[in-house]
C-alpha cells in the first residue's frame, strides 16, 4: 500500500526492499521505544525512500537505529542541544535538520512529525501524520 502512495507521490523515488521484520524489532529494542504503525508499515513495505533529487525522505531502519544511537550518545552534543532521548529521528533535510516523531514517557503517542533545527535546537510542528510529511515534503509545503 505505501508503495504505491510513495511513487504516486514522489515518481522516479527509489524505493528499498521491504524491511525485515527481525530488523525493525533490532531498532526498536536498541532505541526503547515502538516505531508509530504508519512508520512501521511504511517500512514494511519499503526499507527506506530517496527521492530523485537525492533526498532522503525516509531513512532505512537501520540507518534510523544508527543515527538515534549516535545523537543519543554524541557527548559534544550534550553541551550544544537538548535531549535527544524524546525524539525519534527518521529522515534529514539535507541541511543539518531532521524530521522526527515526539517520544513522551517512553511511547510514541501522537503521529505528528516534528522538524528539529539545528542551528537553533527548536523543535517544530511540521505535519499532523507521515503521510502528509511525505506529501507535504515533495510538494514543498514543508520549507526548512
Amino acid at each position: 500500500m505505501w508503495r504505491k502512495r510513495l511513487l504516486k507521490l514522489c515518481p522516479g523515488a527509489e524505493l528499498g526492499p521491504a524491511c525485515a521484520p527481525v530488523v525493525l524489532k533490532k531498532a526498536e529494542k536498541a532505541l526503547g521505544v515502538a516505531f508509530p504503525e504508519e512508520l512501521r508499515k511504511l517500512l514494511a513495505d519499503a526499507d527506506g525512500v530517496v527521492t530523485e533529487d537525492g533526498l532522503d525522505l525516509i531513512w532505512p531502519a537501520a540507518r534510523i537505529r544508527e543515527d538515534n544511537l549516535a545523537f543519543r550518545s554524541n557527548r559534544d552534543f550534550e553541551k550544544l542541544y537538548m535531549s535527544f532521548e524524546s525524539l525519534l529521528f527518521f529522515a534529514d533535510a539535507s541541511n543539518g535538520d531532521q524530521f522526527a516523531f515526539a517520544i513522551c514517557g517512553g511511547v510514541i503517542s501522537r503521529s505528528d512529525v516534528f522538524v528539529w533545527d539545528h542551528e537553533t535546537d527548536s523543535r517544530n510542528w511540521v505535519a499532523p501524520s507521515l503521510e502528509r510529511y511525505v506529501e507535504w515534503l515533495v510538494s514543498g509545503k514543508i520549507e526548512v
